[in-house]
């Protein structure tokens, strides 16, 4: 229904009805519309804000704890070990010698091949033997004349010694018929010697191996003329059968070396490279009788048999000598050892994942091992990898075995 306002304004003509308030609507919709930008954009201003305030101070009231770094373990061992030196030794000849002539004469022949393997008392070299052997006839030709000249005079002496004891002749002719046998004699004696140096000539001439060993190349050809002991050489022959092998090792170790040697435990082990790795080992035999100066090391020797002629005069090779052993001694892989600045520390991982840092001295070091001292015991768990980012007595991640970790056990001692 109508109100009474209404009936009256639908009576009168349009001309006269009061106007309309046609603008009042369109303000209010401005209005509201301005009100509700104004509530976005406080918001947005709010969330800013907030969003600002968690990224540059939530993180500073509240700072987040870094995770336990992670390492990898290994487990200290109680092992007996034996303290070794190491080094580089030189494979020397037992025996060296060059080969000269005696006798002057022309090379004629060579009996061997260069590099042969010769036994003491084989032939070598022939010389020309003719001119010995017309040598060797001719002073047993002279001893055999002396030697008829000698009967005649000791007859000649007897006879008149026994005109002089009959006063037939005078004793001074006597004496000198005897003087003259003596002389006679002395003559033959000295052609004897000759005959004999003849004979010695003639053997000379065939040139034979003073020792065994093997030959080297041969320096005088065959149709040269060889003087008597000359400076040259004909071969050179090196006894390889045994051989010995020369190596030097600090002073510092002479004490050890010398208990050793007393001990009868002084033994060197040569590494030959060969496809079967072969280790030989022979008791040191020499210990030299002075230091060198220059270097500080003092030279030691052993012989090995070399039986399969695989060791060669000149030849290098690693040598190893034990000098000392260190029962019952502590063992961890050397990665576990670290430098401190007053001395040598390992981080040891405690039940409860802390790790602890432990002083200890190292005894010896093999290049795989440390043996050492300190409070370290068998069973312990060392840190070998990860110690840069390790603080003492806070938590530690150790790697699980066969997760890359490396050094789970010391290398065996050598």
């Amino acid at each position: 229904m109508l109100s009474r306002d209404a009936l009256m304004d639908a009576r009168l003509p349009h001309s006269e009805r009061p106007p309309e308030t046609v603008y009042e609507k369109p303000f209010l919709q401005r209005g509201h519309s301005t009100r509700l930008r104004m509530v976005a954009i406080i918001a947005a201003a709010l969330i800013a804000a907030l969003a600002v305030w968690r990224l540059f101070f939530a993180g500073e009231r509240q700072p987040s704890t870094p995770p336990p770094p992670p390492v990898r373990v290994a487990t200290a061992q109680i092992r007996d070990v034996t303290v070794q030196e190491h080094t580089i030794g030189t494979i020397v000849a037992n025996n060296t010698v060059q080969v000269t002539s005696r006798v002057e004469g022309q090379l004629v022949a060579a009996h061997f091949k260069e590099g042969d393997i010769v036994h003491k008392g084989d032939l070598l070299f022939q010389l020309d033997p003719r001119p010995f052997q017309a040598a060797l006839a001719q002073a047993v030709a002279m001893q055999e004349r002396d030697q008829a000249s000698l009967v005649s005079a000791r007859n000649d002496s007897a006879r008149y010694a026994a005109l002089a004891t009959q006063g037939a002749a005078s004793k001074s002719q006597a004496d000198q018929f005897t003087a003259q046998a003596k002389a006679l004699g002395a003559t033959v004696a000295a052609d004897k010697a000759a005959v004999e140096t003849a004979r010695l000539n003639v053997l000379y001439a065939q040139i034979r191996s003073p020792i065994d060993g093997k030959t080297g190349p041969i320096l005088i050809q065959p149709g040269n003329v060889v003087p008597a002991n000359g400076t040259n050489p004909l071969v050179v022959i090196a006894q390889i059968q045994p051989v010995k092998v020369s190596f030097f090792l600090p002073q510092s170790d002479l004490p050890r070396i010398q208990a050793q040697m007393q001990a009868h435990r002084l033994f060197a082990t040569l590494q030959v490279h060969d496809a079967a790795n072969t280790r030989l080992t022979a008791p040191v035999d020499f210990i030299g009788n002075a230091v060198d100066n220059t270097t500080g090391t003092v030279e030691l020797r052993a012989t090995f048999n070399n039986a399969d002629y695989k060791l060669v005069p000149g030849q290098l090779l690693d040598v190893s000598v034990s000098l000392a052993q260190l029962p019952h001694t502590v063992v961890v892989p050397r990665e576990a050892v670290n430098q401190g600045p007053d001395s040598r520390y390992v981080y040891v991982v405690t039940p409860q994942d802390k790790a602890e840092m432990v002083p200890v001295a190292v005894l010896y070091d093999n290049g795989h091992i440390d043996a050492i001292s300190g409070n370290v015991y068998a069973g312990d768990r060392v840190i070998t990898d990860g110690q840069l980012r390790v603080v003492p007595g806070k938590p530690v991640t150790v790697a699980k075995a066969g997760a890359g970790s490396h050094g789970q056990q010391p290398a065996p001692a050598e």
